[in-house]
């Protein structure tokens, strides 16, 4: 008896290889290979917990994509009701900023709850949206948020374009982050853990993936898998494009984050390489680890 649970003891401690590591590789590498700039990326099948990792534990640039933490200290913070989403911020001109989002079109002393700015920030990736929360929230909250969560490499440095720099982001060696640093294992933990109703609660995780869901724009992970339900963020910044989202295939609830930096030229367009190598890996990804 002894024997047998000493046995059982053993073959759970052994860590499991993911199989479909070896079948990906052959698909995934040709197509980093060939792709001008660095990626990284990691993904898994949240029904069968087969995952596959390509420089999964480096710590990449996030641009937007680092607004789910700004989302998820904002849904904290009503749940312990330290502010109520019927708070209101005040749009004026010195606060607008430029980038993505729709309210530097609109008229200064405009007054907006903290749920439509959670909104905005996560359905048009609104900049100006996303300062106006942090001026609520403050990067020093969200960081200490996602360090009690247990995302260690998660960090966002500061405000989108200046200001409101965190500890974190006040470390010369984060500079070169700009607005936030992550890494596509911790993004990709942080949607398992949402889907699975493990942040904050369980209703306010679902309110958060189907906030996730309504994201505008299908450039990247999901691109030609226009069938499969998503929920998703995407970011954007010079020569970096980053998407993580989950994939609701038939064959499994395939999470994934993908990096890819360092690309030789600025390109505005949805036909970036970037986004287009992101859709091609998401469909060899959520084929390679589909459940059979």
């Amino acid at each position: 008896m002894k024997t047998k649970l000493l046995l059982l003891i053993l073959l759970i401690s052994v860590p499991t290889v993911s199989q479909s590591q070896p079948k990906l590789d052959d698909q995934v590498k040709p197509l980093v290979a060939s792709f001008k700039g660095k990626v990284s990326l990691f993904a898994k099948n949240l029904d069968t917990g087969e995952t596959y990792a390509f420089s999964a534990d480096e710590r990449v640039r996030t641009a937007s994509t680092i607004k789910i933490a700004v989302m998820i200290e904002a849904f904290a913070r009503v749940a312990e009701g330290k502010i109520k989403w019927t708070d209101e911020v005040v749009l004026t001109k010195e606060k607008k900023v430029s980038g993505s989002g729709i309210l530097t079109e609109l008229s200064d002393g405009l007054h907006l709850t903290l749920r439509d700015a959670v909104n905005l920030m996560m359905i048009l990736s609104d900049n100006t949206a996303t300062n106006l929360l942090l001026e609520v929230l403050t990067t020093d909250a969200v960081n200490a948020r996602m360090e009690a969560l247990g995302f260690k490499n998660i960090k966002i440095m500061r405000r989108i374009g200046s200001g409101g720099e965190s500890v974190a982001g006040k470390d010369p060696e984060n500079k070169k982050y700009g607005l936030g640093m992550a890494t596509p294992r911790e993004m990709v933990l942080v949607m398992e853990k949402l889907e699975r109703g493990e942040i904050i609660s369980p209703a306010a995780s679902k309110e958060m993936i189907d906030l996730m869901k309504r994201e505008q724009g299908r450039n990247a992970i999901g691109r030609s898998l226009w069938t499969v339900p998503m929920a998703s963020k995407y970011g954007a910044l010079d020569r970096l494009r980053s998407a993580v989202g989950i994939l609701y295939t038939k064959k499994g609830k395939i999470a994934m984050a993908i990096s890819c930096d360092e690309m030789p030229e600025t390109m505005w367009s949805v036909d970036n390489p970037a986004y287009l190598l992101m859709s091609r890996l998401s469909e060899v990804i959520a084929d390679g680890l589909a459940s059979k």
